[in-house]
């Protein structure tokens, strides 16, 4: 059984009256719970108020899928008093880490102990403030770090495929290149006819500007791919589907082939089908110089977009355009959106420039346009529309998900309050966003949902007011 001097070993205590402690000894009901052993794991319904006066309890919270700690607490002390005071579900999960000893005191005791002692009630909301800011601090962190470990890992997943591109050109374009030169070599040994080889330097450049341009549609190229590969085979070419759809690619017809190998259609050398070989050859090499640009140019453009998203080597605010903010938010999105969600984009022509935290800004977008995907289960429609009024721009972004319930409304830009699993969501992503568009911008952020739509407007004003 509780005694009162354990009681006061407790510093929140030492203000209750002798009768009070004593009162609180006959309510309280002892716990044992041995090393190891949970006593409170995250996403319970709240219990009762708990003194510890032996042993050590960790705190941890699931964060995708990990147990992350949060920090301990150690007799003799106290926990519990948050669930009973807000009547919500335990937000961590706390874990003997040496056999402890506590006591129970029921949820309806402490609040009468609340009401009728004002310097313990004054204190324990003091603990309760100071509890809550370090909860939400460490979240917080742990929730930037987590956004940050997303974009990481999308960008690395966007980055891949271009890096790969710019590799592979790279491997096959040094051994393309040496045998052109061999073939250069071999036909500048020969006597050969200048305006001859004029005509093939002709079809060559026609070919680089079809390659570079993509004149040709696909189904246009597949049946030229087909006639050129019947027609090579025909003349003999060894390994001809290789040559095939280079010279498809370059735009060449089989008449022009014809034409501008008919004076070595005798020859007994190599020369015979070399100039065929020689044209084929350019075009690779041409066709993977473009893969590789092309993929230069996506991770530049990447790059691009994280600096412009993350605002480096900005000052804190500045003017930001509103739609480069949502395309480069979308962009670092797109490995979520490429497997099912429609984007569609209704900006305003005159929205202007505002003066905002670039960054932070950023931060509304992210959050919001994530919860979007979630909400769609990365399928349907997702639409941003921007427009102006008087001096203030607003920015919609609707989903097609399943809508959020009306009795949750109310409640859903309230810290730590989530409707995702336990270990999927903080609670804070929409509580940051509210901070941020309402605190930072002096904004004001709306919702409106129902099932197949679910509306967040964000109002912020042009100029910002310091």
């Amino acid at each position: 059984m509780l005694c009162v001097e354990e009681l006061l070993s407790v510093e929140l205590f030492k203000i209750l009256p002798k009768s009070r402690l004593e009162w609180i000894c006959d309510r309280s009901q002892e716990i044992q719970i041995p090393v190891g052993e949970k006593l409170i794991s995250e996403g319970d319904p709240g219990r009762g108020f708990f003194i510890l006066t032996e042993g050590r309890m960790a705190i941890t919270r699931l964060t995708e899928g990990v147990e992350m700690p949060l920090g301990r607490h150690e007799a003799p002390g106290f926990f519990g008093e948050i669930q009973v005071l807000t009547d919500e579900a335990v937000p961590v999960t706390l874990q003997a880490l040496t056999n402890c000893i506590a006591y129970e005191l029921k949820g309806e005791d402490f609040l009468e102990l609340l009401h009728d002692c004002r310097d313990f009630e004054r204190e324990i909301f003091r603990v309760v403030g100071r509890r809550l800011r370090g909860l939400e601090s460490f979240i917080r962190n742990r929730e930037k770090m987590a956004a940050l470990g997303t974009l990481s890992a999308g960008l690395a997943h966007e980055l891949n495929n271009p890096a790969a591109a710019v590799v592979r050109a790279l491997k096959d374009v040094t051994p393309a290149i040496l045998e052109l030169q061999r073939m250069n070599l071999v036909y500048g040994q020969r006597n050969v006819d200048d305006a001859h080889t004029q005509e093939w330097l002709k079809i060559r450049d026609e070919g680089y500007e079809a390659i570079i341009n993509h004149t040709l549609d696909p189904v246009t190229l597949s049946d030229r791919e087909e006639e050129i590969l019947e027609w090579l085979e025909d003349y003999g070419v060894e390994n001809a589907w290789n040559l095939a759809e280079p010279l498809a690619t370059g735009g060449v017809k089989v008449n022009t082939l014809k034409q501008l190998i008919e004076p070595w259609k005798d020859d007994p050398t190599e020369l015979r089908d070399m100039g065929l070989r020689w044209l084929a050859l350019s075009f690779d090499v041409m066709s993977i110089i473009q893969s590789g640009l092309r993929g230069a140019e996506r991770i530049s453009g990447l790059v691009s977009s994280m600096k412009s998203y993350s605002y480096l080597d900005r000052g804190v605010s500045q003017m930001v355009d509103v739609h480069q903010g949502l395309e480069d938010t979308l962009r670092l999105f797109s490995y979520k959106l490429k497997y099912g969600v429609e984007v569609h984009r209704c900006y305003a022509s005159d929205l202007p420039k505002i003066m905002a935290y670039g960054s932070e800004l950023n931060q509304v977008w992210t959050n919001l346009i994530d919860n979007a995907i979630d909400a769609m289960d990365g399928k349907g429609k997702l639409k941003l529309k921007t427009s102006r009024f008087e001096d203030f721009v607003s920015v919609e972004i609707i989903d097609s998900g399943s809508g959020i319930p009306a009795e949750i409304k109310s409640r859903i830009f309230e810290p730590f309050y989530t409707t995702k699993p336990v270990g999927k969501g903080s609670g804070l992503g929409l509580d940051n966003v509210r901070r941020i568009v309402e605190n930072r911008h002096k904004g004001a952020i709306y919702l409106e949902s129902e099932p197949g739509k679910t509306c967040f407007k964000v109002c912020l004003p042009i100029a910002l007011s310091e």
